[in-house]
């Protein structure tokens, strides 16, 4: 009843954890010691809504973070200058509840009751390696090939496992795209810098790889034959009573990717 009247949300739920918003913290601080001050912080929660201000927390991978989402913080700045980002780059999946995030950007990420999320882009892989490690070896034309060449892999920080792939084309047709396991690393940027060395072939995200492939520094092998790994989406906390500084930059970022057309860029189905 008081997040309604208020027309703020004060605390982040999930099925396991019930934890306070910035907004809730402001407001328990405000109240604590004196009934005289509920008055003055349902007044300055309440009128708080109205400029977005306040941290915003975001949790976003590395690679991805830093090459499509940083280069629109300072228009988003000039725009709400309130707003404070702490923005966490890390390969993992947060819990944005019990880790007081306001919103993550990645993939696969178990979408639990209480949680939203917008898809941004296609999460599509691809093949790829340098023009020196592929001089004088001869060009795959199908998937199940790349397995003749050294594959740089990852292993996965959650399971311990090395991921193996299988890729599809635009009629929907399936194949098999082993590599061999000739360097393991456990971070994609690690793996494409190894490609770009010379040292092999990646299963790389196009998003990871776009200045890289329009560079030259990296080719596209077996083109038109991709990996599916769902979508790159946005996740935050509610449908009702979402911050209004959540609320901003989930639309920011959804209308820049919309005006660059970043999803069909990152389409290994269209590349």
């Amino acid at each position: 009843m008081l997040e309604r009247n208020l027309g703020v949300r004060l605390f982040h739920r999930s099925t396991r954890r019930l934890t306070l918003t910035e907004a809730g913290e402001t407001f328990r601080t405000a109240i604590a010691g004196h009934l005289e001050g509920l008055q003055a912080a349902i007044a300055g929660v309440s009128t708080g809504r109205e400029e977005p201000a306040g941290i915003l927390k975001i949790s976003l991978p590395p690679t991805f973070g830093a090459a499509h989402i940083l280069p629109l913080l300072p228009a988003f700045l000039a725009r709400y200058p309130q707003v404070r980002p702490e923005w966490h780059f890390e390969n993992r999946q947060v819990d944005l509840v019990g880790e007081g995030y306001d919103a993550a950007i990645g993939g696969g990420f178990e979408l639990l009751p209480g949680l939203v999320s917008r898809t941004l882009a296609p999460a599509h892989i691809v093949a790829v390696a340098s023009p020196v490690y592929m001089s004088g070896r001869t060009l795959p034309t199908q998937p199940d090939q790349l397995a003749a060449l050294d594959g740089i892999v990852m292993r996965s920080l959650q399971t311990g496992r090395i991921r193996h792939w299988s890729m599809r084309d635009v009629s929907g047709r399936e194949v098999q795209a082993p590599l061999s396991e000739s360097i393991v690393v456990n971070d994609p940027a690690a793996m494409r810098e190894a490609a770009r060395l010379g040292l092999g072939v990646a299963m790389l995200a196009t998003a990871d790889i776009l200045p890289a492939l329009d560079d030259g520094s990296l080719l596209r092998l077996v083109p038109r034959w991709y990996c599916d790994a769902g979508a790159i989406s946005i996740y935050h906390a509610s449908r009702k009573l979402v911050p209004a500084k959540t609320r901003v930059f989930v639309d920011w970022v959804a209308e820049e990717f919309k005006k660059n057309r970043l999803a069909e860029r990152f389409a290994g189905s269209l590349s």
